[in-house]
């Protein structure tokens, strides 16, 4: 049972394995969280919303457990990603170039970390972990909404 737990958790914390992508593992989580959602659009939605919150306790708790095995913030370690991505992704319409530019506009701040994103990073365990991406989401979600106002966008 203790081995499922932690394939489990392994398979979570990790996005399905995509943290343990040679290249660019975040990135891979982005778009495995961009391709999931693109599928479920009912998770873009008011109803979808509460799932936000139980995923981000969970991220914590996860993250917390791997970074034990990974180091601080290892690169294993994604869930925050799957989490930011799909933040920045809420209320977004299906259309490609809304994904693409959403999911652009959420590598951006997720690796930039401007204002109180980086140093949200300081929190302790898992809750730097996940804040960081859940503040670059935000971000990302408010820029993303701004630019459906143009023509190219609607």
């Amino acid at each position: 049972m203790k081995r499922l737990t932690l394939f489990i958790e392994t398979i979570v914390t990790t996005g399905l394995g995509t943290g343990f992508a040679p290249i660019a593992p975040a990135t891979a989580a982005s778009a495995l969280a961009c391709v999931v959602l693109w599928f479920l659009p009912g998770a873009r939605s008011w109803p979808g919303l509460l799932f936000v919150f139980p995923f981000f306790f969970v991220g914590v708790w996860l993250a917390g457990r791997g970074e034990q095995r990974y180091g601080h913030d290892g690169k294993p370690i994604v869930i925050d990603e799957l989490l930011g991505q799909w933040i920045t992704l809420f209320f977004a319409s299906s259309s490609l170039s809304t994904f693409i530019a959403a999911f652009l506009l959420f590598r951006l701040f997720d690796v930039w970390k401007p204002f109180v994103i980086r140093q949200s990073q300081k929190l302790p365990r898992g809750w730097g972990v996940m804040v960081d991406d859940v503040l670059a989401g935000v971000l990302a979600l408010i820029c993303s909404r701004l630019l459906t106002l143009t023509p190219f966008f609607s």
